[in-house]
């Protein structure tokens, strides 16, 4: 691998801190490809046989389940996955596949198990990222229990607000039916549950958000640090 991609690969914090001997065991196998969109990268059910790290594009991960399917989550730049099938051996949970253009790097999953146990560092990297998904679950099923669909989607656009700078206009980083997926209900639920937030202020044309009354809309939400921040 030529040294722009093995900076790319010790720029994430998974890498950061791994030992010169453990970095040369990840990389000794690791390879960048470009996927073009909707583009099937990993199937539950199969064993792992690369960590993937996102180095551009958007990843969607899914489930499916007697003839249903559902958006589990996204990905994004310096995202990686799936770590915990790669880490135990064990078949995907979830599947992944592009959303748009993606470049990917990908570490042979042999090679991470054998950084894992001879890299305390590495090790140490390894555990926090798994909490850190682990600490993100609970808050999205607390957020799926708690909150109704459209006291979900409320927050939702507060969060990619924030995402965005503070800006009161921004775009949609999905197609609405995945969105829909990702908070738990229907596509045509998500559409009146984004009529009903007009009253918060909400306007929505296309895949662009506008909230004119980001005051009345944090009311409606009631944000909980406890779901909705991504460092608690």
């Amino acid at each position: 691998m030529n040294n722009r991609i093995l900076e790319e690969i010790r720029a994430s914090s998974l890498f950061a801190n791994t030992t010169e001997a453990g970095f040369a065991t990840l990389t000794r196998g690791a390879y960048v490809q470009t996927f073009p969109p909707m583009m099937d990268l990993a199937t539950e059910g199969d064993l792992p046989d690369f960590l993937y790290i996102l180095a551009s594009g958007n990843v969607e991960l899914f489930a499916r389940w007697n003839g249903r399917e559902t958006t589990m989550g996204f990905l994004h730049q310096n995202d990686t996955f799936i770590l915990a099938a790669t880490i135990r051996d064990r078949p995907f949970l979830m599947s992944a596949r592009t959303l748009t253009k993606s470049r990917l790097i990908m570490i042979p999953s042999a090679d991470v198990r054998e950084a894992f146990e001879s890299d305390p560092e590495f090790a140490k990297a390894i555990v926090e990222e798994l909490a850190g998904c682990y600490r993100k679950s609970v808050k999205q099923a607390k957020s799926n229990k708690l909150r109704t669909s459209t006291e979900r989607l409320a927050n939702y656009l507060l969060r990619q607000s924030q995402k965005a700078g503070g800006a009161s206009s921004f775009e949609l980083p999905q197609e609405k039916k995945r969105l829909a997926a990702y908070l738990g209900m229907t596509p045509e639920n998500l559409s009146r549950s984004m009529s009903s937030l007009r009253e918060q202020g909400v306007e929505v044309k296309g895949q662009k958000i506008r909230l004119n009354d980001v005051a009345a809309l944090t009311e409606f939400a009631k944000p909980d640090p406890l779901i909705d921040s991504q460092t608690t």
